[in-house]
């Protein structure tokens, strides 16, 4: 098959979860044996050099960058308003990409088409006009509900409404871009739910199981992982440890880590004064940079983030909103660590709670967990072997490829 894929930022490298999972399938697919094309946007968020990107890799994928000026522009944020449009799907819309998508097309006779997000939605019609290819919507979030449980979270009054207002339009993106789409591949059951309900034109009114007469092919297709390149060295690891994983300019993140600083970190250093948090990943914000607290230590963005995993005991994820799969979770269970993570973190995956990862969400029941983790080593153990398990067997990049094949052969003709 010949695939093209959208994508709202550059699949390579794979160093945060949304190229990680773009990259997943990608690679996947030409692995085994499918002509894949990539054009990305590049933008400020997630900078790439073209003369950096591997020559096997440019060679393997055909991928080219158009860069796309992303930053929030405060009069034209002010002008949306009165659109009922959503910003953050505007600020994609490119002549360049727009032009070198039908340039792309006529030189190449696609079978899929795959937009990778919704923010890809606005070239829906140009790939209508210019090619035959089915189109299939990889939607690795509900992306409104992101923004609806960040507003649920703020205590400014104007900030709030702005944000319900950013939430509300982008949830009619969604409702309205399922019917434009050949088939929907989401990231978790439940967000498989929600994309089937919108595609039968009843959502909010199906039961749980209860299964309509689709006009649209809805799957859920995980993340997936190799989990022979993830490993965990008993003897290298710092036992007891915490830490936490992830792209710090996503809002979640850093508004995570700041509640449990504020609210379990005082309380665990004074029970276990000897025990280390240490935070790493990418774009730290500079009051990350500048915490100053005991036995927290900001490492930034780690040279190799396998290694790092293996290095520490264990994960500590506080996210309190967000949508769809947590990847780092899908990577530290591999590397076989024991996961704290509040319900919302965990979401989409198919967990166990105390037998492959832990939940924990107020204050005391991080505690709790950390306490019972840092007093037990042999418990951790056990867990982090669990959740290994978990991955091996539900979340192996290989086995979803041949489910997103297999699905693609079912799309409507």
């Amino acid at each position: 098959m010949k695939i093209l894929f959208l994508c709202n930022k550059s699949p390579w490298p794979p160093k945060e979860g949304g190229p990680m999972a773009m990259n997943m399938l990608i690679e996947g697919l030409a692995e085994a044996g499918h002509a894949v094309k990539v054009l990305a946007v590049n933008s400020f968020k997630y900078d790439i050099k073209a003369a950096d990107i591997p020559a096997p890799y440019l060679a393997k994928t055909g991928i080219e960058l158009i860069d796309l000026d992303l930053r929030i522009r405060p009069l034209h944020a002010f002008l949306n308003l009165f659109t009922g449009e959503s910003y953050h799907v505007k600020r994609f819309e490119s002549i360049q990409f727009r032009t070198r998508l039908i340039q792309i097309l006529a030189a190449t006779e696609f079978d899929v088409v795959q937009l990778e997000t919704v923010f890809m939605g606005p070239y829906i019609e140009v790939v209508r006009q210019n090619s035959k290819a089915k189109i299939v919507l990889r939607a690795h979030n509900i992306e409104h509900l992101i923004w609806h449980r960040i507003a649920e979270e703020t205590v400014n009054p104007a900030k709030k409404w702005y944000l319900n207002h950013l939430a509300q339009t982008l949830k009619k993106y969604e409702e309205t871009i399922v019917s434009k789409v050949d088939g929907i591949a989401a990231i978790t059951p439940m967000d498989a739910e929600y994309f089937t309900g919108l595609s039968a034109g009843n959502h909010g009114k199906l039961k749980i199981g209860q299964i309509p007469n689709l006009p649209i092919p809805v799957i859920d297709l995980p993340f997936g992982i190799n989990p022979s390149l993830y490993f965990n060295l008993p003897g290298a690891e710092e036992f007891p440890s915490l830490f936490s994983l992830g792209s710090m300019n996503w809002i979640p993140n850093q508004e995570g880590i700041r509640w449990f600083l504020q609210h379990v970190w005082p309380d665990v250093h004074t029970q276990f004064p000897d025990l280390k948090y240490y935070i790493a990943g990418r774009e730290m914000p500079e009051w990350m940079l500048s915490i100053k607290l005991p036995n927290v230590i900001v490492l930034g963005e780690v040279e190799d983030a396998r290694a790092f995993l293996s290095s520490k005991a264990i994960m500590i994820v506080p996210l309190f909103s967000g949508s769809g799969i947590r990847v780092k979770i899908i990577e530290g269970m591999a590397a076989g660590k024991t996961v704290i993570s509040t319900s919302i973190g965990a979401e989409g995956i198919c967990y166990s709670h105390r037998e492959n990862i832990l939940i924990a969400d107020a204050p005391c029941e991080f505690f709790e967990m950390i306490s019972i983790c840092t007093k037990n080593q042999v418990l951790c153990s056990k867990i982090g072997k669990q959740a290994r398990l978990l991955i091996e067997t539900k979340y192996n990049a290989g086995f979803l490829i041949h489910k997103l094949l297999d699905f693609y052969q079912l799309l409507p003709s």
